[in-house]
């Protein structure tokens, strides 16, 4: 299956230890996919934001998204209030996309007040990892876990669980 995933975020990634596992990661989804990260810059804000500043700061943080992401992309945003999968469901749905000729992915991890309307609206699909939040760089890695995970399922690859 030859499929193009592309994870998109906002803001540079800082953590030494989640660069290393992200780099991990994907270099061992190197024989299944092609994966790109590709980043855009957050907007700077202050601390303490009304409702109104907040949504300002997703909309440009969305603007930048959106600008990256081509039209014949199939798109997931990562959402608290998404749809929850199990590994093997999820594995399922890319499989599923692939099938149907869906060979450009893009996962979109918002920035830390999360995603503007428009990106929202622009989704194929809202997956949720958890009602738990994470920071949104740690679920870079989360993300990029699972779906390594999908391929091996998806092979009949062992895998531990």
């Amino acid at each position: 299956m030859n499929v193009n995933i592309s994870i998109f975020c906002v803001g540079k990634l800082k953590e030494k230890y989640l660069r290393q596992g992200i780099d991990e990661f994907l270099k061992r989804l190197g024989p299944y996919a092609k994966v790109d990260i590709i980043e855009v810059p957050d907007e700077k804000a202050p601390e303490h934001l009304s409702e109104t500043e907040m949504e300002m700061v997703k909309e440009k943080e969305g603007e930048r998204l959106l600008a990256k992401i081509t039209d014949d992309t199939y798109v997931i945003i990562l959402a608290i209030d998404g749809k929850m999968l199990s590994s093997e469901q999820f594995a399922k749905e890319l499989d599923q996309l692939a099938t149907y000729g869906k060979s450009k992915i893009a996962f979109v991890i918002g920035g830390s007040l999360g995603l503007s309307k428009k990106v929202e609206q622009r989704a194929d699909y809202a997956l949720s990892f958890s009602k738990m939040t994470f920071p949104h760089q740690l679920m870079r890695l989360i993300l990029l876990e699972q779906i390594y995970r999908a391929f091996r399922i998806n092979r009949g690859e062992p895998y531990h669980k």
